[in-house]
């Protein structure tokens, strides 16, 4: 029931600065302005690509003052988009989901997932603009991989024969990634079970279930890279030797949010249809 990532949420510390470090990154552009009151939170929008990024400041108590009091800024939550908030609804009521309608979307706290605060919109087109395509991913770190996976099939009306599991010593996390449309789209939420020393384990160790991070597309990655060099914003290649297929941008650098970057259908490599992503992609595979 849910066709793509449609939004990501951040807590920041001054919107007007996120806008500017959107706009000199990404090429956004400033889209919205206003505010929330299930969150209770002043909300400005920036779009990038296709997707918009929201960025959030608390107006009182709520939600986001609490995320704010406890880890100051960073990724927040994630928006899908649905062909049919209607139905979008009634089936949460019949699986009995707590969630607040808000503008025509549909609110969920994290206490109805596993620590993933969401929105459900009606999907819009619109006209991409700047140096990304979309946002693909968000990746939740939970307990037990298995059981968020169930829930999410449950709660959000999924497929389960559409997911790929996903696997990484390397990064040290086992778990599904539950793509909703492919092989026409990547868009998915990354559920991901931890161990070991390697970043995402200690995330989850501060904060438990949550979110760590989210993955955009681009044509250039170079292009996009060198935007960064220029803004003097700390990022890492994912592959030393292949610098052209993805890098990884440090949360210093992006208001306390991790950002994957992947060249344009390179993550179909990790994502069970490694065909789709290109001629040599599956030689390369950095994610290993």
């Amino acid at each position: 029931m849910l066709s793509h990532v449609d939004r990501i949420q951040l807590v920041v510390p001054d919107r007007e600065a996120a806008v500017q470090t959107w706009e000199a990154i990404f090429g956004a552009e400033k889209v919205g302005e206003g505010g929330s009151r299930v969150l209770n939170a002043h909300v400005t929008t920036v779009q990038a690509g296709v997707s918009e990024f929201d960025f959030l400041q608390p107006a009182g108590p709520g939600p986001v003052q609490d995320f704010a009091s406890r880890w100051g800024q960073g990724l927040y939550g994630v928006g899908f988009a649905t062909t049919d908030a209607g139905r979008m609804a009634r089936h949460f009521d019949s699986q009995r989901v707590a969630y607040t309608e808000e503008k025509g979307r549909l609110v969920l706290g994290a206490a109805e997932t596993h620590g993933m605060p969401t929105t459900i919109a009606p999907a819009v087109e619109r006209e991409p603009v700047g140096a990304i395509s979309h946002v693909y991913e968000v990746t939740n770190p939970v307990r037990d991989w298995q059981e968020t996976a169930a829930l999410y099939t449950r709660i959000f009306d999924l497929d389960p024969t559409r997911y790929s599991p996903i696997e990484s010593q390397r990064f040290g996390y086992k778990g599904t990634l539950t793509l909703f449309d492919p092989p026409a789209r990547l868009d998915r939420v990354e559920i991901t079970q931890t161990w070991g020393d390697g970043a995402m384990h200690r995330f989850f160790q501060r904060r438990g279930p949550s979110l760590y991070m989210c993955y955009v597309e681009t044509d250039d990655v170079l292009g996009l890279a060198a935007r960064l060099e220029a803004n003097k914003a700390r990022y890492a290649n994912s592959d030393d030797g292949h610098p052209e297929v993805g890098h990884f941008i440090h949360p210093s650098a992006l208001c306390g949010m991790l950002m994957g970057v992947s060249r344009t259908d390179f993550a179909w490599v990790w994502s069970g249809r490694p065909g789709l992503a290109g001629p040599g992609a599956a030689e390369i595979h950095p994610n290993d």
